[in-house]
């Protein structure tokens, strides 16, 4: 049975192994969860669950929902939550709605593929946007940081679509594949997870088993 859940990063830190190994790990809010909506091939055309992530209060609710949301909530009988996201599973009959889904489905040593939104950098140049080189730093170069070479001159006499140049840096859909779970505290809901995440302390991250065994 496949696994996933929607949880928010918290940070990075480090433990120790059994055997002394110093190991980096980011710690994840994993859950707890709530399924919102079942869907079916019958009456949605697909398998899927929908789940609620974030406690919100009902004046904060009604600030940050609109009316067709909030109703969404009523009419399932959940407590209305700040995000929502659907999961695709091959059986979801298993799933009911009011179902809480918790990190301790994980276990340690399972590997995950981790996605988020990566950091926002701005408005930034080739350099930093696509690792390019930079140019003579010499006073008389007059030229260090630029994006080089455009095209050829007389043929084709343009510039070709997708060079790298400069513009909007970060706030992409990221996925970190085959990551381990190192630690997994029920109790606080938080799964310790070997390496980094995309995204920012507090950034909203889906989780799942990775599709690379």
């Amino acid at each position: 049975m496949k696994k996933a859940i929607v949880g928010k990063k918290i940070g990075m830190t480090q433990v120790f192994t059994e055997d002394g190994r110093l190991v980096p790990v980011t710690v994840i809010e994993a859950g707890p969860c709530t399924v919102v909506q079942t869907k079916n091939i019958e009456s949605d055309g697909y398998d899927a669950v929908q789940v609620g992530f974030g406690d919100l209060t009902e004046n904060r609710a009604k600030k940050l929902l609109t009316k067709p949301e909030i109703g969404h909530f009523k009419k399932a009988g959940v407590e209305a939550k700040r995000t929502l996201r659907e999961f695709r599973f091959e059986d979801c009959s298993s799933y009911k709605v009011g179902d809480v889904l918790k990190c301790d489905q994980f276990a340690q040593g399972d590997k995950i593929d981790i996605t988020g939104t990566s950091k926002g950098h701005g408005y930034t140049g080739p350099i930093q946007r696509w690792n390019q080189h930079t140019g003579p730093m010499a006073h008389g170069s007059k030229y260090h940081r630029g994006v080089g070479s455009m095209s050829a001159n007389s043929d084709p006499s343009r510039v070709f679509k997708n060079k790298h140049m400069a513009g909007h840096y970060g706030v992409d859909k990221v996925t970190v594949q085959n990551l381990e779970v190192v630690q997994v505290d029920a109790e606080r809901n938080l799964l310790l997870v070997k390496g980094a995440v995309p995204g920012p302390n507090e950034g909203l991250l889906i989780i799942r088993d990775t599709c690379k065994a």
